[in-house]
Parts: structure tokens; sequence; C-alpha cells
């Protein structure tokens, strides 16, 4: 299966964890070569109705100022989509029940990896 396909299986793992309240967090981590962003995290926002998710974009240099924003789940999956394979190699997701890696490897094939869980309650989102 193409890392696209793969990303495609995990988001869905995303989602249901989201509307089983079970999600903690989302990081983009392992970048390729030395981007300025450095790190991609998604934590779950309460709202009535819709989910939305603060995405925050950190930067390495001190010039560059960190950006956070308010998105649905279906734009916050357009914005990691689009970093996949270019800044980033692995996206892991925490929930309350387990952590689950996702990994694309020097040939471009995606895989899905299970972890116990690091978070055992939901850590509310934070705008800094």
């Amino acid at each position: 299966m193409s890392y696209q396909e793969v990303f495609t299986v995990f988001w869905q793992q995303v989602k249901e964890s989201i509307e089983e309240g079970r999600f903690a967090k989302l990081t983009m981590a392992k970048t390729i070569g030395k981007p300025n962003l450095r790190n991609i995290f998604v934590r779950p926002i309460p709202t009535d109705g819709e989910i939305k998710v603060l995405l925050k974009l950190r930067y390495r240099s001190p010039e560059t100022e960190d950006q956070e924003d308010e998105l649905t789940l279906d734009e916050a999956f357009k914005v990691m989509q689009s970093h996949l394979r270019k800044s980033f190699s692995s996206v892991l997701l925490f929930t309350t029940t387990k952590d689950i890696t996702f990994k694309i490897n020097k040939k471009g094939a995606g895989s899905i990896s299970e972890y116990p869980p690091t978070f055992s309650e939901v850590p509310p989102a934070k705008k800094d």
C-alpha cells in the first residue's frame, strides 16, 4: 500500500479516537533534512457540535513565530497530508487506550504500529 493509503487508514483511527473522547494529541515528528518547521501538534478543542482541533506549527528559528490555527478535522488532515514525505516521515497519535505511530520508510511505503498509551486522560488544548 502507498503511504497515502496507509495514512488515510491511520487518519480514520484519529477520527474515531476524537469521536470516542480518547484523543490526547497528535504530533508530526522525524523531520526530513533540516527544515525550519520542527513539529506539528494537534490537540482537541472542546466545542458544542462540530469537532475542532488546535493545530500548532512549531519552528526551529527563533525569528519565525510559531503558528496556531483552530481547524476542522478535515482541514487539519489536509495540512498534515501536505507535509508528509516532504517535511516529516512519522506521525504519532496519542490516545488514552493506545499510542499509534504512522511511518514512511525510505522506499515510500507506509506502516502503522501500536504501543501502550502514554496518556491516561485527555489534556485540554491551550493557546499560547
